[in-house]
């Protein structure tokens, strides 16, 4: 059984929810990063922030990511907001999002990934976020 969303936004009040990735089988593995510790970094394009929107990640605040049914998944902290081009992204926090283990394979998704949501280009900003795993909700269910 699933904790519910409700009970989940009473514990933490401030919480945006999100998904991680943009269809169901990368929600699923890039959630199981984040439980096992290999996941502590994630980004996304600023376009997709306007200016003042709740969604944009702050230091200090829980958010709660769900799983691809809209279930409380994770409870996550954000450490850590920068905002950098896609081509100046570093090795270090390229390997800090998990799903690749070199540079180059993190370009190569991630470029796959914008192509499909929105449009790639190599000058293109990015939030990059770091966070650390608060609670895992599923493991609760």
């Amino acid at each position: 059984m699933s904790v519910e969303l409700e009970q989940v936004k009473a514990r933490y009040p401030e919480a945006q929810t999100f998904k991680f990735g943009d269809n169901q089988a990368l929600s699923d593995e890039l959630l199981a990063l984040v439980r096992a510790g290999v996941k502590t970094a994630t980004c996304g394009a600023l376009r997709d922030y306007p200016e003042g929107s709740a969604d944009m990640p702050k230091p200090g605040r829980r958010d709660i990511a769900l799983d691809w049914a809209d279930r409380p998944a994770l409870v996550i902290e954000t450490l850590d907001v920068s905002i950098h081009r896609f081509c100046d992204v570093t090795e270090s926090f390229a390997l800090a999002e998990g799903e690749d283990d070199t540079l180059d394979g993190w370009r190569d998704g991630h470029r796959r990934y914008f192509e499909r949501n929105g449009g790639f280009d190599p000058a293109m900003e990015l939030v990059c976020e770091r966070f650390r795993l608060v609670e895992d909700l599923a493991a609760k269910g």
